[in-house]
């Protein structure tokens, strides 16, 4: 069946693609003169500065007013320094500093950043309260647990990033953060009453949209008692009257990616799940990282598809295209901030904090245990390693080596055990728990803080973050650079 080129123009403008590469195919320029709303880039698109203020330069010569998106956060989930680390803490360790300036500095800088690149909107920051210690996505992507710090840090964010003229686009409604399941890979669900709801998961997002929040993007999570079976992005209770009405946001409401089975598979494609994400209320669809021109053109027709039978009102659509023009059209005067390089990697110093005593660990064997990563992060350098100023270190599994094997390595010195996330990994845990009775350790925790602690452990230190920044504070607060 033919496509009408009128509706097929419409449904172009509710989406933000993608593509693979450090400029745009032809067909992704041709798009955008079509009347796509943008591209969201990630790390493969990112190789330098220059190259990336090309390629957004590249974009913009399609049509002007094209939506450039990236995951910016900080901390573990970075674009532009994908290859090395993140020179800004995360919100882990800013919410444990509690400096709200110091939060609204961090974000400015990466807006300037974004900004000097090309760049309008970010898709961050991340504002969901991380009630559950064991979630597999959000955790050190969280200012916090408690949900009156994450709703101050969250406000300090949007005026940081929109001061520097970059829109930001909250996310994830109606909160993350108490999940146990990655809603990449499946559908989480958050079983609370919607009194808790309010209370726990959203002061974060009434707090931006107070701080005049652009864009607020929503979760694949679903709500029993809101949504049923569905994810909130194919809830019209939430989007509209929740979010909209109750809540009173006015923005661009930003889709998480679509070919994500939290979406995809509950709608049975990521064509169906676009229809019924804008059906919903929401207004502008991410379809994620790896889309090419086909998927594209299959979500347009599935758009205008539904526009032509009825299913998907064009009142609806047209008021999608309204918003999206909208954020695309926003302009902000940038404050002009003088900014240290290393603020930073200063930030990062301060969110450390060390339990017991590091005296006897001036000369140590560092011990990095490898972690895998969520899709969110993909694989972003972390631990001490670029930062040691020739300290002996070893990198290992922790089921494919043994207390033993490390004490004889380590040669009579000290073992400094670096971890992220190691309250979850038994065999971590269990590493840590047999060195520490025989051995002098300390253990460097660069994810989520939990309650664990091995017995006889001569030190604890938490960095709330695995970015390069708060690696390198880490390493200084031991010692280990010059």
């Amino acid at each position: 069946m033919t496509t009408d080129p009128g509706l097929r123009r419409l449904a172009l403008r509710t989406m933000l693609a993608a593509f693979q590469g450090h400029t745009a195919p032809e067909w992704a320029t041709g798009l955008l003169g079509e009347g796509l709303a943008g591209y969201t880039l990630f790390g493969f698109n990112v190789a330098e500065p220059v190259q990336l203020a090309g390629l957004t330069a590249q974009l913009r010569a399609a049509r002007r007013d094209t939506l450039i998106a990236i995951d910016e956060e900080g901390g573990d989930v970075t674009r532009l320094a994908h290859r090395t680390g993140s020179p800004y803490p995360g919100n882990a360790a800013l919410g444990a500093i509690g400096d709200l300036d110091l939060t609204r500095r961090v974000y400015h800088s990466i807006g300037r950043e974004l900004a000097d690149v090309g760049i309008n909107l970010n898709l961050a920051p991340t504002v969901d309260v991380n009630t559950a210690t064991d979630n597999p996505v959000i955790g050190t992507r969280s200012f916090g647990a408690d949900p009156v710090r994450v709703a101050a840090h969250a406000a300090a964010a949007v005026v940081g990033l929109q001061q520097a003229g970059v829109a930001a686009c909250a996310k994830h409604f109606p909160g993350h953060g108490a999940t146990i399941a990655d809603s990449h890979l499946e559908l989480p669900t958050v079983d609370v009453t919607p009194q808790l709801l309010r209370d726990r998961e959203l002061p974060p997002f009434a707090a931006v949209i107070a701080a005049g929040t652009k864009a607020i993007m929503t979760a694949h999570i679903r709500v029993p008692a809101i949504t049923g079976d569905e994810p909130a992005t194919f809830s019209e209770k939430l989007l509209v009257d929740v979010l909209r009405r109750e809540y009173g946001f006015t923005g661009t409401v930003v889709t998480d990616a679509l070919e994500m089975q939290g979406a995809a598979r509950a709608a049975g494609g990521i064509g169906p799940a676009a229809v019924r994400a804008l059906a919903a209320g929401a207004d502008l669809l991410c379809l994620g990282a790896d889309i090419d021109l086909e998927i594209t053109e299959h979500v347009a027709s599935a758009i205008a598809g539904a526009i032509a039978d009825g299913t998907l009102p064009v009142a609806r659509v047209e008021q999608a295209v309204a918003r999206n023009q909208a954020l695309a059209a926003w302009t902000h005067g940038i404050e002009e901030i003088e900014l240290s390089p290393r603020l930073g990697y200063d930030a990062a110093r301060r969110a450390v904090s060390v339990e017991g005593s590091l005296t006897g660990f001036e000369q140590p064997f560092v011990v990095q245990l490898r972690a895998g990563h969520t899709i969110a992060e993909g694989a972003v350098p972390w631990g001490l390693s670029p930062h040691l100023d020739g300290t002996p270190q070893l990198a290992v599994a922790a089921d494919e080596t043994s207390a033993g094997a490390l004490i004889d390595a380590a040669a009579g010195r000290p073992i400094v055990l670096v971890g992220r996330h190691t309250h979850r990994n038994p065999a971590a845990r269990s590493l840590a728990e047999q060195l520490a009775a025989v051995h002098p350790l300390a253990v460097v925790e660069m994810g989520w803080p939990a309650g664990w602690r091995p017995s006889g452990v001569k030190a604890f230190v938490t960095t709330y973050g695995a970015s390069h920044a708060n690696g390198r504070a880490a390493a200084e607060i031991l010692g280990l650079v010059s």
